[in-house]
């Protein structure tokens, strides 16, 4: 796609720290052992993880790495309801690992931003792009613009998007409610084929986070820190809004942290872990990292904490 004036530069830290693991609970779907005696790994993880997954730490790692991807908010009822025993979870929100998840404990490995991304080579994405960071939610709410987003009921990006449009409202003082006012059933794609629609002209932009617009290299908006749920000393103001899953579960909104755990033990499970939440192939694909990440919480071993 065509470089745009409306494209940001930015800088990147660089992910770095060591993980490790510990025993849980064994399955017919895990580690096992390969040709020439490889081992496979398999990690159930967020769709924006997946092309990092794939083509950043699949290269880095020696186990045989089996990857699937889907909302987290999915990915967590597929391990609560013991339909998927993965060696690895991975989600988009550790607020999943206090339910529907409920773990020992967990490592926070990366964050990200929300943001709004665009294609210039509609009419569409060219009205968001000129409306810029400021203005962008008004051709959309012009009924000019084709938008996709993803749904809350799978993913936390689907709610993290409401959480964004409440506060928007509040922050540029709309006289709508944007969280009403924007939201349509027909905008909800699959997280793993939201950014692709582009490619078939299905949309002009989506809200999305900025690891799924620089991983294919599509110009997007930073929106200010009150909305893009990245800073954390924005955490108060995000948590004024809340999402209800279908399963009774309430979120909070809050600063945007990736977290992961083991549930089961082993050499190559415990290799690949540690490379996943070092994270050193994250920040080409749109991730950053706090000082403090790998930051584990709950019962982790003193050999992973320490």
């Amino acid at each position: 796609m065509p470089t745009s004036p409306h494209r940001p530069v930015r800088r990147r830290s660089v992910l770095a720290g060591i993980g490790a693991a510990f025993g849980g609970v064994a399955g017919c779907v895990g580690t096992s052992g390969g040709s020439g005696g490889t081992e496979t790994v398999s990690m159930l993880a967020a769709g924006s993880l997946n092309n990092a997954l794939e083509n950043g730490l699949r290269p880095a790692v020696d186990a045989r790495l089996r990857v699937e991807s889907h909302g987290s908010a999915r990915v967590a009822r597929l391990v609560a309801e013991g339909q998927k025993d993965p060696d690895i979870v991975s989600v988009a929100d550790v607020a999943l690992f206090d339910g529907p998840l409920d773990p020992e404990w967990y490592a926070e490995f990366a964050t990200n931003a929300i943001v709004v991304a665009y294609n210039p080579e509609t009419e569409g994405g060219r009205r968001v792009a000129d409306a810029g960071r400021e203005g962008w939610y008004r051709p959309i709410l012009a009924g000019a613009v084709d938008l996709g987003r993803t749904d809350p009921d799978l993913d936390p990006l689907g709610y993290r998007t409401l959480f964004a449009l409440d506060l928007a409202t509040g922050h540029y003082g709309t006289e709508r409610d944007l969280r009403t006012a924007i939201p349509e059933r027909d905008q909800i794609y699959p997280e793993t084929q939201l950014i692709s629609q582009f490619e078939t002209g299905s949309i002009d932009a989506a809200i999305a986070y900025r690891s799924m617009a620089v991983e294919r290299d599509y110009d997007y908006l930073d929106l200010p820190a009150e909305i893009d749920l990245s800073d954390p000393a924005f955490a108060e103001s995000y948590a004024t809004s809340t999402y209800e899953l279908p399963s009774g579960t309430v979120i909070e909104g809050g600063p945007i942290s990736y977290g992961s755990t083991i549930r089961r033990d082993g050499p190559s499970v415990r290799d690949v872990f540690e490379a996943h939440v070092a994270g050193e192939y994250l920040p080409a694909y749109g991730f950053d990292r706090p000082d403090d990440y790998p930051r584990y919480s709950g019962n982790a071993p003193g050999e992973i904490a320490g």
